[in-house]
């Protein structure tokens, strides 16, 4: 059998039937496969093979220098059985690992591995039902989870139905996600992408279907997103569909997101979160509320179809500490954002949002060459006066705003050129309200 070697392949193949692995979803594979990856890092690097058919197993373990390729027509099934996956816990101090995780796939402190071909790998997540507020990677498996780990390639293959996040990729440099599939919208906490305090990031033609959020930067540790570019993306969300938070105790700098197309999703079978008809909460959310800054900050081309408030830059002071004993004592900042050439399309009638709070505004803002498309059908509507300094941050926090574009409040420096906004029904609201904007300049 010939096979195209993979990127950081450069051993020997070994396929996971000569280990015992059987296509057939009622018997378990995981040891077979298991020790096809241990057997080929032990032997200097390789390619695990998984040849057309389908797999069941519990929780593989990813190691060094090792390549899971699956052929065109192999799919790798999570079991159904929530005794089949392997608690893990790592010695990385973040807000999501002080207690045990199960995952499908998994791997900590790993170094050139990567994940290819044009094979599927389904979580089957519907089985693993939400027991309480926070149970995800516990009692729902992630589908997959690398820690601490660099020079991962991943790319080619179809992920489905997670039992909560999809990939989630905490601490890892040098990682590239190129031309993948997500569909994820089978459970809640279905995101499609978790990028958390990464460093030295590309991701790139990623077709995304998720029920929460699509395109997501987190910092659930003092460790920041620093240096990531994502492009050619087409993403569809019932919450956000790109968006840098919630978390934020590190931080975001030097981010470039461009050439994204968001839109609803084909399927509304089900749903989880969002809005009736399946449009989601946002397109653009940026998010500093966990003490952090987000600075260096580009998005720019993208085409938005169907989201209720799609832009919202929110500046707060929930202050969730990563660990108990290192509590959050700084509100934190938002500047040096350009949000450029960007058409929104089918918006709903609530409106878009830059919000600081007093003392903390948020600064150094660009907008310009924004086009949006609204419901519009609003009468005069009054500034929130709540500031809501500790809330959950969501673009649909505020209810319908005062502005039919853009509410600004405690914000300095910020300047919006060629912002064009068009009510499909008659809205007596102003395009634009300001409250608390220092230097706000519109052209």
């Amino acid at each position: 059998m010939i096979i195209a070697t993979p990127l950081c392949a450069v051993g020997s193949v070994h396929n996971i039937l000569d280990y015992g692995a059987v296509s057939d979803t009622t018997t378990l594979s995981t040891t077979a496969i298991q020790k096809a990856i241990d057997e080929c890092s032990a032997s200097g690097g390789g390619t695990v093979l998984v040849p057309a058919g389908a797999y069941k197993t519990g929780s593989i373990m990813l190691r060094s220098h090792v390549t899971l390729h699956l052929e065109n027509g192999a799919t790798i099934y999570g079991s159904t059985d929530i005794k089949d996956y392997t608690p893990v816990t790592t010695d990385y101090v973040s807000l999501r690992t002080h207690t045990p995780t199960i995952q499908l796939i998994y791997a900590d402190k790993v170094e050139n591995v990567a994940i290819t071909g044009q094979g599927t790998i389904d979580g089957r997540g519907k089985a693993f039902p939400k027991l309480s507020w926070n149970d995800e990677g516990i009692t729902r498996p992630h589908l997959l989870r690398l820690i601490q780990s660099s020079d991962i390639t991943i790319s080619g293959i179809t992920l489905r139905n997670s039992g909560c996040w999809m990939q989630h990729y905490l601490a890892c440099d040098r990682l590239k996600i190129d031309g993948i599939t997500v569909i994820n919208r089978n459970n809640y906490n279905n995101d499609a992408l978790d990028l958390d305090g990464c460093h030295n990031v590309t991701v790139s033609n990623m077709i995304a279907d998720s029920d929460d959020d699509a395109i997501t930067l987190k910092s659930t540790s003092p460790r920041l997103c620093e240096d990531i570019t994502i492009s050619n993306c087409v993403v569809s969300s019932h919450c956000n569909a790109i968006k840098l938070g919630t978390e934020t105790n590190g931080g975001f700098n030097n981010i470039n997101i461009r050439g994204i197309v968001v839109k609803p999703s084909a399927d509304q079978s089900s749903q989880y979160f969002g809005y009736p008809g399946g449009i989601g909460h946002s397109a653009i959310s940026l998010e500093i509320v966990d003490g952090g800054s987000m600075r260096n900050v580009n998005i720019s081309d993208i085409t938005i179809r169907g989201t209720e408030s799609p832009i919202f830059i929110r500046l707060a002071d929930r202050a969730r500490p990563y660990s108990p004993d290192v509590p959050v004592t700084n509100v934190g900042s938002i500047s040096g954002v350009v949000l450029h050439d960007i058409i929104i399309d089918g918006a709903g009638p609530s409106g878009c949002s830059i919000t600081g709070l007093e003392g903390h505004p948020v600064t150094d803002l660009l907008l310009h060459d924004i086009t949006i498309t609204h419901a519009g059908g609003q009468p005069v509507t009054a500034a929130p006066a709540d500031e809501k300094r500790a809330e959950y941050p969501e673009s649909t926090m505020w209810g319908i705003l005062p502005a039919q574009g853009f509410w600004l409040n405690h914000t300095r420096d910020v300047t919006m050129r060629n912002i064009n906004v068009k009510a499909l029904s008659p809205d007596k609201r102003p395009v634009f309200v300001s409250t608390d904007s220092e230097n706000l300049v519109i052209e």
